[in-house]
């Protein structure tokens, strides 16, 4: 591992458009003739086929780490379902992992770091991992996926936020409260900085890396964003998040990468996210979509919001909260149903029907078409 991360040589041969491409003219806020619709963790445990493949690999990380099961799961669910995206398997701890933190899983309680960053001296320690050796089974997943997929729909890399990662990089591992890691950033701000500034390096060299190896959309996951107060949020989150969108280079026209900023209770914080540099922000639903919309004033696409719980519900309330979502957006957008990605608030659930998945899907496609 050294400072400053190496990615791969981009090849020309990727810019080809994918022949559905509604996502992508979403995310530059072109008239589609269906809102597009993905969904967070589409590739996972609801699925039986996942399971399977989950059980012969041994191990989620064994799973991860290998380029062509994570192109297998990655492709699972688009053979299910009529997807208009497809996002790279593998897991946000991938980058604080390649940092040597030594990241592992224990059943029922999530993951864990076996040497969690606790001091400044652990923090001193740290540097951007080398992506072409300590994450290149990543950016050879992007690869085969890019392949397999044939240009049939984007593909979606992602990254953690420098402050989520942070969580679990001091936490060491998952947390209800946050003690350590806000209590690093109150006391010793400094120190906090520099772990969020060596973050930030590498979550753009990761990005980086995956937009050579073929994604063609990126996606940051702030999901811990909405535990900090706003001045905390500005400080620690934010002003991390708008150094990336200024600093991942990210094409031009058509052959743009867009960048998706999501965040888990980041409803307060829209408008400033908006005006961040990004394309799309992707919001929970503890905001209504046309507020969301409201406060964006038309400067970036919105990506959300269902609640994931709702995909317990029976099909026909599938259905009305769908249509309820879609038309929250339209109200809040002038009227107009441009620059919307449906997607869920957050991640779907192990125990959730793929029957109801579908659902969700046709119905995002049949209430939003022209």
């Amino acid at each position: 591992m050294r400072r400053g991360g190496r990615t791969q040589t981009e090849d020309p041969s990727l810019t080809t458009q994918p022949r559905n491409d509604r996502f992508l003219r979403a995310l530059r806020r072109e008239p589609v003739d269906c809102t597009p619709v993905w969904l967070m963790r589409q590739a996972g445990r609801y699925l039986p086929e996942y399971r399977a493949t989950r059980k012969a690999a041994g191990s989620f990380l064994a799973m991860a780490k290998n380029p062509e099961l994570a192109c297998e799961v990655t492709l699972q669910p688009l053979r299910r379902f009529p997807l208009d995206a497809a996002i790279l398997f593998s897991d946000i701890l991938t980058v604080p992992d390649a940092m040597g933190l030594g990241l592992y899983f224990v059943e029922g309680e999530g993951p864990k770091f076996e040497r969690p960053v606790r001091t400044a001296a652990d923090i001193a320690r740290l540097g951007v991992p080398d992506m072409g050796s300590d994450l290149r089974y990543v950016t050879d997943a992007v690869s085969t996926i890019r392949r397999e997929l044939d240009n049939s729909v984007p593909l979606i890399g992602f990254s953690g936020s420098p402050w989520t990662l942070a969580c679990y990089m001091v936490e060491g591992g998952g947390s209800k409260d946050f003690a350590r890691v806000k209590s690093l950033a109150l006391n010793d701000p400094a120190a906090m900085h520099r772990l969020l500034e060596v973050t930030t390096d590498a979550v753009i060299a990761y990005l980086s890396a995956q937009r050579a190896a073929g994604a063609q959309a990126l996606q940051v996951f702030d999901t811990w964003g909405g535990v900090l107060s706003p001045a905390m949020y500005r400080e620690f989150s934010l002003r991390y998040l708008k150094r990336i969108a200024a600093e991942l280079e990210r094409g031009e026209g058509t052959d743009r990468t867009p960048l998706i900023l999501f965040g888990k209770g980041n409803g307060p914080h829209v408008a400033d996210l908006a005006a961040s540099g990004t394309d799309a922000v992707g919001v929970d639903w503890t905001i209504e979509l046309g507020e969301a919309a409201r406060r964006a004033g038309g400067k970036v696409a919105l990506q959300g919001n269902l609640d994931p719980v709702t995909l317990y519900a029976s099909p026909e309330a599938i259905r009305t909260e769908v249509g309820r979502a879609l038309d929250s957006y339209r109200d809040g957008n002038g009227g107009s149903r441009e620059g919307h990605v449906f997607n869920l608030g957050h991640g779907m659930s192990p125990d959730m029907d793929p029957a109801h998945v579908a659902v969700l899907v046709e119905a995002v496609h049949e209430l939003s078409a022209r």
